[in-house]
């Protein structure tokens, strides 16, 4: 496969996963600005929200103060933030365009589909209370792409370097959510534990569809930091957390290498990821830091990413 279709694979599912993290994120900002103890300061549920999304900076070269009007519109229709949902959609759409008799028709429309209607949409008449059900309709419709390239695609290398985008931006995104809660929403001590600090843990959770199950899975109604992290990091039975990320990232570089009948150090990057995190405790994150794991993993993630790209000559 020539490299800029495997690019435009990569990347197309990569910023399909970013607009529905990103409309996760911005579900968790919302909710927690509603909660009685969101005031300004350590507990700035926006600011944390931009730094999550590793868009703060921009943000700040473009806007003088923290506002939830101007941080949503920022998040969803500024085209000038490369990560916006409808940046991301956009270029999403953009590379399969460029790939379009490599995927099937059902994920094409899916994501074309998606694109024309959001563009429809007028920033102006989004407001407040419309929020919640603009951001689920957007992680239905990235459900819907996903749900046809799982169900139409061959699997072959077409269907591998879009699983690899998927999981490789599903993974950082998750380790970013963990961190804003662990690091930037809470750093006094004294709030650890409180109603607050729980409230939080439950939206955390909320943002990756992990509520309900991670009650059923600990049988616990209360949400306790060290479980919390622990299911999102090292558990596999959960969807979005960083080991199960990294199991599939695996299976769709295996499927390469059995195709292209050889392997890079990629692999062998992917592989001590995987096996760290299957072989890891909680006993050793929170001893080292969480959040120095979280960061260490985070780049980690950023040279896989690189790693790949260079391997498989993405220009």
């Amino acid at each position: 496969m020539l490299g800029r279709t495997a690019a435009s694979l990569f990347w197309m599912s990569r910023y399909m996963e970013r607009a529905e993290n990103m409309a996760r994120l911005l579900e968790v900002g919302y909710r927690i600005s509603l909660m009685p103890g969101a005031v300004e300061g350590h507990r700035d549920e926006w600011r944390s929200t931009l730094q999550s999304a590793a868009c703060d900076l921009t943000y700040e070269s473009l806007h003088d103060d923290i506002t939830a009007k101007d941080v949503i519109h920022f998040l969803i229709f500024d085209e000038r933030n490369s990560s916006s949902i409808k940046t991301s959609i956009r270029t999403a759409r953009n590379n399969a365009r460029a790939v379009r008799t490599a995927i099937t028709r059902d994920v094409w429309e899916s994501i074309n589909t998606t694109w024309n209607e959001l563009a429809q949409v007028k920033p102006a008449s989004l407001t407040a209370d419309r929020l919640p059900e603009f951001l689920q309709w957007i992680k239905q419709r990235v459900m819907s792409f996903r749900g046809a390239l799982l169900g139409t695609m061959l699997r072959n290398d077409t269907y591998y370097f879009s699983q690899v985008g998927n999981f490789i931006e599903r993974a950082d995104n998750t380790a970013r959510i963990l961190d804003v809660k662990y690091f930037i929403l809470l750093p006094k001590p004294t709030d650890v534990g409180s109603d607050l600090d729980m409230q939080q843990w439950a939206q955390i959770l909320r943002s990756v569809s992990a509520h309900r199950s991670y009650r059923w899975f600990y049988r616990d109604s209360n949400y306790r930091p060290w479980l919390v992290s622990e299911f999102l990091i090292l558990r596999e039975e959960m969807p979005r957390s960083l080991v199960f990320s990294y199991q599939w990232i695996n299976l769709a570089l295996a499927g390469l290498q059995s195709l292209y009948q050889k392997r890079y150090p990629c692999h062998e990057m992917a592989f001590d990821t995987y096996q760290r995190l299957k072989n890891g405790s909680m006993d050793e994150l929170f001893q080292d830091g969480l959040h120095e794991f979280l960061q260490d993993f985070m780049a980690s993630n950023n040279r896989l990413s690189a790693s790949i790209a260079t391997t498989y000559n993405f220009p």
